[in-house]
């Protein structure tokens, strides 16, 4: 496994009737946040891309990069999140149960 690939991969919703996006490594995190407009970067986005920038620059893990992609698709709504992962102890059935 690449350093710089995700262990599982950001999935990303950008609405209705498009298809769900999957960022599986830093380098597609940071193109994704280039491609982000100018007049909605926030302090989320920046965090976001300041970690990728360093998972990059091999000062900060993949998965480190990862959390805070996540939680940039979070605030914007775009995390597909329909899907829950199991918490440690609970069985692989319960990953396929919708959140609500």
């Amino acid at each position: 496994m690449n350093r710089l690939e995700f262990f599982t991969p950001v999935r990303i919703a950008r609405g209705h009737g498009r298809p769900v996006e999957e960022i599986d490594n830093v380098n597609e995190a940071m193109t994704f946040l280039r491609h982000w407009p100018k007049g909605r970067r926030g302090p989320v986005y920046q965090c976001a891309l300041n970690c990728c920038a360093a998972a990059l620059a091999g000062q900060m893990s993949a998965e480190e990069a990862r959390k805070a992609f996540t939680g940039f698709a979070r605030i914007t709504r775009l995390l597909d999140d329909d899907i829950a992962l199991p918490i440690r102890g609970e069985k692989m059935e319960s990953a396929y149960t919708p959140r609500r």
